[in-house]
């Protein structure tokens, strides 16, 4: 059945879909399409505003392809030292590029899904920088998230012109583990066109470089890190920053993020750390997609306590309320009570499993029942 959808002064109701990904069944732009259909199968006369979101980890770049930045490719170093094609965002009418470190540097690209802990690099990250610069890029949003590296930047640095020797003079191997044998960081031949290019580390994480909650301690065991790799990578990391900048920036929030790259950018590329989604709800224009907008579908594909700390369907929550707009989220399945969804700024959840209570059901079809739930959301909030 279908219904008039009333929005603001009797008009049309408009709803802005900024949903995440569902990690493992549908992309963050599968998800909008997927609610825009149920919504317009129950309100035909709805605007729907597709509005692709990402925290700065996998789905960055194809966020901000989706809002109409253009497709570049590079032919890059993998994480293992095999040729990979990556693809970065730019918008060139201002210079904006969007660089995800997961296109180079990523666990998807480890081959057969072999872990290297001790000697995957992220050089390949900065070849895609270095491909930014060579594009005229000004602004660079470099997301991170998904790494199978935690060699601290140390690659990225290196690519972008930096020498990191030994003590008898060669350059360090690649990877972290390598890291213990670095003598001397000389940054003097860095690429001279970083002095005039704003970098923005994107991340939703804020971990600093080394100890309990540093980037081996944490991330490194999903990377195929045992307990000896994990006190190795440690030390060889705390050895690098020690080296870099005499440690100042190693307890900085975002050092941590994928495996210490986040250190490597704000200590030599002279980065700025700032939340993920923020930065990319700035980039893709949400300000402007809000005007007028009666409701807000934000989510990703699990509501948890992890949402609430960074997580993209809170920054998304937090800038609608702002603006005046009602926020419902949708989502595989949430573990958040209403308290504290509330207090995340979104009134309610409408999760898969309300609907198929097997799991890998909801996996392979989440697309036809993403659409269940958007028509749900269009009886209860466009009516």
């Amino acid at each position: 059945m279908t219904q008039t959808a009333r929005g603001r002064r009797g008009r049309a109701a408009r709803v802005v879909i900024a949903a995440d990904k569902f990690k493992g069944s549908l992309t963050a732009v599968e998800v909008a399409r997927h609610v825009a259909a149920g919504l317009r199968r129950a309100a035909p006369d709805v605007t729907a505003v597709a509005l692709p979101v990402a925290d700065g980890g996998d789905g960055t770049v194809a966020a901000a392809l989706a809002a109409g930045f253009e497709r570049r490719l590079a032919r890059v170093t993998g994480p293992l030292g095999e040729p990979v094609d990556a693809a970065w965002a730019l918008r060139p009418a201002d210079g904006t590029a969007v660089v995800e470190m997961a296109e180079a540097s990523g666990l998807r690209l480890l081959p057969g899904g072999a872990l290297a802990p001790l000697t995957a690099t992220t050089y390949g990250t900065g070849e895609l920088l270095r491909a930014a610069l060579d594009a005229g890029a000004r602004d660079v949003v470099l997301g991170v998230g998904g790494s199978a590296t935690t060699d601290g930047g140390a690659g990225m640095l290196a690519a972008l012109g930096a020498r990191l020797l030994d003590g008898r003079g060669r350059p360090v191997g690649p990877g972290g583990g390598a890291l213990a044998a670095l003598h001397s960081a000389d940054l003097s031949g860095l690429d001279a066109r970083l002095a005039r290019t704003s970098v923005v580390l994107a991340s939703d994480v804020d971990n600093p470089l080394t100890g309990p909650r540093g980037a081996a301690a944490v991330y490194g065991p999903q990377k195929g890190a045992s307990a000896d790799d994990v006190a190795v990578l440690d030390a060889a990391l705390a050895h690098y920053a020690r080296v870099l900048d005499g440690g100042a920036l190693a307890a900085a929030p975002g050092a941590g993020a994928a495996g210490g790259l986040g250190y490597g950018a704000l200590a030599g590329l002279g980065a700025a750390f700032r939340p993920g989604i923020e930065v990319m709800l700035e980039v893709l224009g949400f300000e402007a997609a809000l005007k007028d907008a009666d409701l807000v579908i934000t989510g990703e594909g699990s509501l948890d306590e992890q949402t609430l700390h960074g997580k993209a369907p809170v920054g998304v929550a937090r800038a609608a309320r702002a603006r005046g707009a009602r926020v419902v989220a949708v989502c595989g399945r949430v573990s958040l009570g209403p308290d504290a969804l509330a207090a995340a700024g979104i009134e309610r959840a409408y999760a898969l499993t309300d609907l198929e209570q097997d799991a890998a059901r909801c996996m392979r079809e989440a697309g036809p029942l993403v659409e269940r739930l958007a028509e749900s959301i269009a009886r209860d909030c466009l009516a």
